[in-house]
């Protein structure tokens, strides 16, 4: 694992939360990939350093995708959402992540 490269304390703070809807549960059975939400500065070595470290598995890839704040209203007056960045992350073959496990009966 190639965590040795950077400061475990900036890798624990790159991985915001797993992005579980509709799209990244399909994306997820069918491609291996698992869809993360991570702090707009983060960049793909560290992304795939934090997964490794956190979740003991395998990365073949990372791809990001940068999405822009859509502009909304909050009662009277226009807002804007917060821009997101998205990491799909590749396991390798035979690599899991469950979000389901551990959960209250």
């Amino acid at each position: 694992m190639s965590t040795q490269k950077f400061n475990q304390e900036r890798l624990m703070q790159v991985l915001l939360a797993p992005q579980i809807s509709e799209k990244a549960t399909m994306i997820a059975d069918k491609n291996e990939q698992v869809v993360f939400i991570v702090t707009p500065d983060a960049t793909k070595p560290e992304i795939k350093a934090a997964v490794e470290l956190l979740f003991k598995v395998e990365v073949k890839s990372v791809q990001v995708a940068n999405q822009k704040g859509k502009v909304k209203r909050f009662g009277r007056s226009m807002g804007r959402r917060s821009d997101v960045r998205k990491a799909f992350v590749c396991l390798k073959p035979g690599q899991e992540i469950s979000f389901a496990e551990g959960g209250a009966a």
